[in-house]
């Protein structure tokens, strides 16, 4: 039960090409299963977060597997990558299963613009939004609020933001739970995360955070592709970013709460990061009904900032966006906890499914994915990190089956920050990629050098495993022609 990173000491059975079992031992309530390769292997077994999959699986209440995906790394409590479900009668509900940037995720924005198009105007369409959209660490933005309006954003989402004007009402369709969640509670967030949520809807954050205008590269699955609108030579624009301060702070207040949580309910876990409380508890509805809170307010972010993307575009381009067809193709959460039902043993149960650096992948047919969408199933959004290739997937039969719905959400680091930093230098960073043809507009060079794409497994692999797990299917993929960080 070491929580220690010196490489990982238990025991792997390999399953097939890319599954991986950690067998049931001592106070493990269940089985862990990582989805990887013998490419990804040896990065995996240095991190040592195997140890983490082990430790969730001592939680109360888990059902199926601890499981971890293809970009699995070293995280706070669970693993990034990490997916655990269970019973809402005897199991609990973790912060360190959600992570600390509640609801960070991805929106991937369609045009009717070939790259010809767009590169005499590129770089002036960057600056546009780089004017647009604030981005880097603790940066305002352009939307003030007071608390009572805030307190409708938690309940709201990206709902709030289309009644605004910013947006359209297609887009709430296109997006993960049509762009809130149910269940939020302002009154179960701190006067602090109130505070620091007043000034930031509508920024973008640092560190992994981007606005990227892609071209689409490759088509795997032309049928997918045609339904969602994409096709090879496509400018494409990707926004990852989430819940920034706020969402920090509601998991921060739950963390240091929780630990009383833990001895209150006499809750043994192996490791005090994984502190939770019983989802029935006072205290476990109140840290969902904040967390909650935090992933609408990360979707009224990234409604807003898509919203000032189109306006860059019309400035550039001299047209309105719906003629320029910057339409929404889907928008997918990647650090939440939700209620769902799933069949476990041949019987459809309600669980509490957290997906920590996991991205949710329902398959055709499942009323949840959109209706244009049904028959294909639910587009999962992979973003890259600056040089690197992002995809378009789709949810699964099998990712129902095996993974409650879950498949990867990026690539996964590789290097810490501090190694990153040792390591690279930003000027140098944005000179490599820019002599590769992609421009990169930043706030910071140290956020360049953090984010360099060697930092990074590689994405490439890390999808296809995902692919061949059966787990998620390849649709398309993307690669940059600019970047926007904080």
């Amino acid at each position: 039960m070491s929580n220690t990173k010196q490489g990982y000491q238990g025991k792997l059975e390999r399953m097939d090409a890319n599954r991986w079992r950690i067998p049931r031992r001592g106070g493990m309530l269940t089985d862990g299963i990582i989805f990887t390769s013998d490419k990804l292997l040896p990065t995996l077994l240095k991190d040592n977060a195997p140890q983490q999959v082990e430790n969730v699986a001592y939680l109360p209440g888990i059902v199926g597997s601890a499981m971890a995906m293809p970009d699995i790394h070293w995280g706070y409590g669970f693993p990034i990558g990490g997916v655990a479900a269970f019973n809402l009668s005897d199991g609990i509900i973790s912060p360190g299963g959600v992570g600390y940037d509640i609801n960070c995720g991805v929106r991937l924005m369609r045009t009717d613009l070939d790259v010809p198009e767009l590169k005499p105007r590129l770089r002036n369409l960057m600056q546009a939004i780089y004017n647009a959209v604030p981005a880097g660490v603790g940066k305002k933005g352009r939307i003030r609020i007071s608390r009572s309006e805030l307190q409708k954003v938690l309940i709201d989402g990206a709902r709030w933001a289309v009644n605004k004007g910013y947006g359209w009402n297609e887009d709430l369709s296109h997006t993960e739970e049509e762009g809130f969640l149910e269940g939020a509670n302002p009154s179960a967030v701190s006067d602090r995360a109130f505070e620091r949520g007043l000034a930031q809807i509508g920024t973008l954050g640092a560190g992994n955070h981007f606005l990227e205008i892609q071209v689409v590269d490759e088509i795997y699955h032309e049928k997918a592709a045609e339904i969602m609108g994409l096709r090879k030579g496509q400018v494409v624009v990707m926004i990852h970013t989430g819940s920034r301060g706020f969402g920090y702070q509601v998991c921060d207040d739950a963390v240091k709460g929780l630990g009383k949580a833990v001895q209150k309910y006499h809750l043994s876990i192996p490791d005090r990061q994984l502190a939770c409380t019983p989802i029935s508890s006072p205290e476990g509805k109140a840290y969902f009904g904040a967390m909650a809170g935090a992933a609408n307010y990360a979707w009224a972010n990234r409604q807003a900032i898509m919203h000032w993307i189109r306006e860059a575009f019309e400035q550039t381009f001299g047209m309105g966006a719906a003629k320029l067809g910057l339409h929404l193709v889907y928008d997918v959460a990647h650090n939440i906890a939700k209620f769902e039902e799933h069949e476990v043993d041949g019987k459809t149960r309600k669980l509490c499914v957290h997906r920590k650096g996991a991205t949710r992948a329902f398959g055709p047919g499942h009323p949840d994915v959109p209706s244009d969408y049904r028959d294909i199933g639910q587009p999962v959004i992979i973003p890259g990190d600056m040089g690197t290739a992002s995809y378009v997937l789709l949810g699964t039969s099998k990712a129902m089956s095996e993974s409650f719905g879950s498949t990867c959400h990026g690539a996964g680091r590789v290097w810490s920050r501090t190694k990153a930093l040792k390591t690279v230098r930003g000027h140098e960073v944005k000179s490599r990629l820019e002599r590769e043809g992609i421009l990169i507009l930043s706030a910071s060079t140290k956020t360049l050098a953090e984010e360099t794409p060697e930092a990074y497994k590689d994405i490439d692999e890390v999808v296809e495993v995902a692919h061949n797990a059966g787990i998620s299917e390849k649709v398309a993929r993307m690669r940059p022609l600019g970047v926007i960080k904080g």
